[in-house]
């Protein structure tokens, strides 16, 4: 199918009110230029948001709960950033068992001035076979696979109180409502790819399974005024993992692995 039909055939799905909207967004994004020379270039602010907390578990499975394996993450990854770049200010979106509504997190970032956004979670699967890494930043979902990741992700705002105002009528299980958000952080597109591949880079070189870097429409990057990554750490449903993921050398051995892409793509930004 040609470019011109895939684009005819998404317009189809689309409502005109929501299609004024796309095109609007898109024409801003064209015009706009992301401050990324905040500092003279430099990285001196890392954002770390550990998914879910509070009343929203995340996935569950053997008794492991994914609000908690993403809380000790966060906190190590925190821990091992200061210690290997002693020049930059790391901050939380939460440094507790507490829920907060996706789009405060990306708000927590944006006050704080942060030049990196990173959003630790962990997968799930119904094959409970299935094991690996992904990093996404915030993109057009390329496959089905993509799409039920942001949809799993998305439902969150199901939890928060007048979500639709919040998010401007945002239905989390509407793929059209996916490909429209999708398009709001592509100002920070290729700065979010490279800080991506580089993390799953890191993840092979401590022997994990990478399934590499995808796009995908996601609420918690929605906001975001930097370049920002969600990683999916591994699969609590796979029970292999699932040990991995809640061990303290294999959570050790995460934080480390995006502690380390984080100093790699900050060299390269800061060489530049």
């Amino acid at each position: 199918m040609s470019m011109r039909a895939k684009l005819s055939k998404s317009a189809n799905l689309l409502k005109l009110p929501q299609l004024v909207s796309i095109i609007g967004a898109m024409l801003l994004l064209c015009a706009y230029s992301p401050l990324d020379k905040k500092e003279d270039g430099k990285i001196l602010t890392v954002a770390i948001d550990a998914g879910h907390g509070g009343h929203d578990a995340g996935c569950s499975y053997g008794g492991a709960k994914e609000k908690d394996v993403t809380l000790a993450i966060a906190l190590k990854l925190g821990k091992a950033i200061e210690k290997i770049m002693p020049d930059v200010t790391v901050i939380y979106t939460r440094a507790k068992d507490e829920f907060i509504e996706l789009h405060e997190r990306a708000g927590i970032a944006n006050r704080k001035n942060a030049h990196l956004f990173i959003s630790i979670h962990c997968n799930a699967n119904k094959k409970t076979e299935v094991f690996g890494t992904e990093t996404f930043s915030m993109g057009l979902h390329k496959s089905d696979g993509n799409l039920e990741v942001a949809k799993r992700e998305n439902e969150v705002i199901l939890l928060e109180k007048d979500y639709q105002e919040k998010y401007e009528g945002f239905d989390p299980n509407s793929p059209e409502a996916h490909i429209y958000f999708s398009f709001l952080q592509s100002a920070y597109l290729e700065q979010s790819l490279k800080l991506a591949a580089k993390v799953e880079q890191h993840f092979m070189d401590v022997k994990r399974s990478s399934r590499g870097v995808k796009q995908a429409g996601l609420m918690v990057l929605w906001k975001s005024k930097m370049p920002s990554v969600l990683i999916e750490t591994g699969f609590l449903s796979n029970a292999k993992e699932r040990a991995y993921l809640t061990g303290e050398q294999g959570q050790d051995e995460l934080a480390n692995a995006i502690a380390n892409a984080v100093k790699e793509y900050k060299t390269s930004v800061e060489k530049k």
